[in-house]
């Protein structure tokens, strides 16, 4: 029977027996609407966090203490910009349907109706925050997008595999950041403390609100309910916790939440809630550094806007 013959409901059938048997989608399947925006979501806010999370770093590329030094965080810094670059190219793809591409995706941003990643509007006031993002934020982003290399969507879960390989060394790049002041000088080491002070609510936001109760039909999981992503929001976080509050504390590091501590029996940590309100402000582009990176974001489209109608002019 050809697919114009189907209804929806037969439609819908074949395409969840196709994700519970663990195939991919490919960009010419048919998918139901409400994954195909499941995915224009996550992969725009995504492939927009990896370009605007170039920027924070970016302005510590004159100011990194020594050539090794500036040398590491511009070739992160390029290949954060590469990653974007690739996330949008496979949205580009989703939204042909709808006869949109890269031009609507990034007025979506300069108007507020597509975000980027709340750790990302934050001030980089110092080395150590520089070295912290590499650590903990792309450690962070590790754990994310390794919960999504299996997606059921086949060109995402191809180009997390990529992306997550080299965000390991971003993330060793980070450490090492990180290890050498450290082990440095008594102002070094208060640079570092201070810096995961102030970035410990950013962190915990990184992962979004726990999960709803509710099954199903939340925006939240259906991208659960269709094998994009495993695990949910509060299950990353515990994640990340397992695997850097030791790592902190080895580094003779105090927490920023002196209430933080492991239940053995529930086996989970236990933390005291961020404010959740300043998280909402984030999403509005009311962060620290919201507008002065949207305004660099907005001014570099438009200089470039010459290559863009270049490369698409026809040669006669």
């Amino acid at each position: 029977m050809l697919i114009e013959e189907l209804s929806q409901e037969q439609l819908q059938a074949q395409f969840e027996a196709r994700i519970k048997a663990g195939e991919k989608i490919e960009a010419d399947d048919w998918m139901p609407e409400e994954y195909r925006n499941a995915l224009i979501k996550l992969i725009s806010m995504h492939g927009i966090s990896e370009i605007m999370g170039a920027l924070p770093e970016k302005e510590w590329v004159p100011k990194a203490p020594s050539l090794f030094r500036k040398l590491g965080i511009m070739a992160k810094v390029q290949d954060e910009m590469g990653h974007g670059q690739l996330l949008l190219r496979v949205v580009e793809d989703l939204l042909k349907p709808y006869g949109k591409g890269r031009d609507d995706l990034m007025q979506d941003l300069f108007e507020g109706r597509l975000k980027f990643h709340n750790v990302f509007h934050m001030e980089t006031k110092t080395w150590g925050d520089a070295g912290l993002i590499g650590w903990l934020v792309d450690g962070a982003a590790i754990i994310s997008q390794t919960n999504m290399l299996g997606a059921s969507y086949g060109p995402y879960a191809r180009a997390l595999q990529r992306i997550c390989a080299e965000e390991v060394f971003h993330a060793q790049h980070g450490e090492a950041i990180i290890m050498a002041l450290a082990e440095g000088t008594d102002e070094q080491r208060a640079m570092v403390q201070d810096a995961l002070k102030r970035w410990w609510e950013p962190l915990l936001f990184f992962f979004g609100p726990a999960s709803s109760k509710t099954t199903g039909t939340s925006k939240q999981d259906i991208t659960i309910k269709y094998k994009i992503r495993i695990n949910t929001n509060e299950e990353l976080r515990q994640s990340f916790f397992d695997k850097y509050v030791p790592r902190i504390l080895s580094l003779g590091l105090e927490l920023p939440d002196p209430t933080m501590y492991y239940d053995k029996d529930q086996k989970l940590w236990i933390y005291e809630q961020p404010n959740w309100e300043n998280f909402k402000k984030v999403q509005r582009n009311e962060g620290p550094k919201s507008q002065e990176r949207l305004a660099l974001r907005r001014t570099s489209y438009e200089n470039s806007a010459w290559v863009r109608d270049a490369l698409s002019s026809k040669v006669v």
